[in-house]
């Protein structure tokens, strides 16, 4: 991709499936990583099995939920690389259940990862990226908050209220040459995935026919979202902005 050499990238649930491989790729392209996630060994972890040290890979361990936390931790990404070019939004969590099932803690509790969270970040590092004259911005929302998905009403609200507010960020930072564009994954093979489909033979039924269900016939892996985030991060998307795309193996097809 052009332009993603020295650059710096901050990446949320940078420990978890999909965010390990966009760690991964945005290292093959010769940026560098400010990678956030709430999970301190698994961070170790994520370091150790990229083969990455601080001057390429920098982990914080942080709670996105914490405007505070999230906003010392941009920071500290920001004066470790000397600079932020691009925001991933890619950290989620869901507990899937009938809506009338749910009780508010839940609600609260996924609408403040799922969307407060990503508020949190651009609150913070959007200042970082205008005052370098610009960069790149990918939320990494889901095929939920577009086409809605049954267990998850909160979290595709959430998800739904994420592309809202993308689209509405690419219009005010268009001025700051801040680009905002939206990855939508449809059902990809993740521990959130395996949680919600649950153990089995049941959930092994769902799992099938969610594979059934998609053109492909299969489930996206992690490794196929970090090449639309890369290309959306670069500067070949440098004329795209406010656009939301599924990465879906066609279960989802718009236009």
């Amino acid at each position: 991709m052009r332009g993603l050499d020295k650059r710096v990238a901050v990446v949320t649930g940078a420990a978890g499936g999909i965010g390990r491989e966009i760690c991964r790729r945005f290292l093959e392209e010769g940026a560098s990583v400010v990678a956030l996630d709430v999970n301190a060994d698994a961070l170790k972890q994520l370091a150790t099995g990229l083969g990455a040290d601080e001057r390429r890979l920098f982990c914080l361990t942080v709670d996105i939920t914490d405007y505070a936390k999230v906003k010392e931790a941009v920071d500290r990404g920001a004066a470790q690389f000397g600079k932020l070019d691009i925001l991933v939004n890619n950290a989620g969590w869901d507990v899937a259940s009938p809506f009338l099932k749910t009780e508010p803690d839940l609600w609260d509790k996924i609408i403040a990862i799922n969307l407060k969270g990503p508020l949190n970040l651009h609150k913070a590092a959007l200042p970082h990226l205008i005052a370098g004259g610009g960069g790149k911005v990918v939320n990494v929302a889901s095929d939920a908050g577009r086409v809605g998905s049954s267990g998850e009403s909160v979290y595709s609200a959430c998800k739904g209220g994420l592309i809202a507010f993308s689209k509405t960020i690419a219009r005010e930072t268009a001025r700051d040459n801040v680009r905002v564009n939206v990855v939508c994954p449809g059902p990809t093979d993740t521990a959130l995935l395996r949680s919600f489909v649950g153990e089995g033979e049941y959930g092994q039924k769902i799992y099938d026919g969610l594979k059934k269900a998609i053109p492909l016939k299969r489930l996206g892996q992690p490794e196929d979202i970090p090449g639309l985030v890369a290309f959306l991060s670069s500067d070949d998307a440098n004329f795209m902005t406010g656009q939301v795309i599924s990465v879906s193996g066609g279960l989802t097809m718009n236009g």
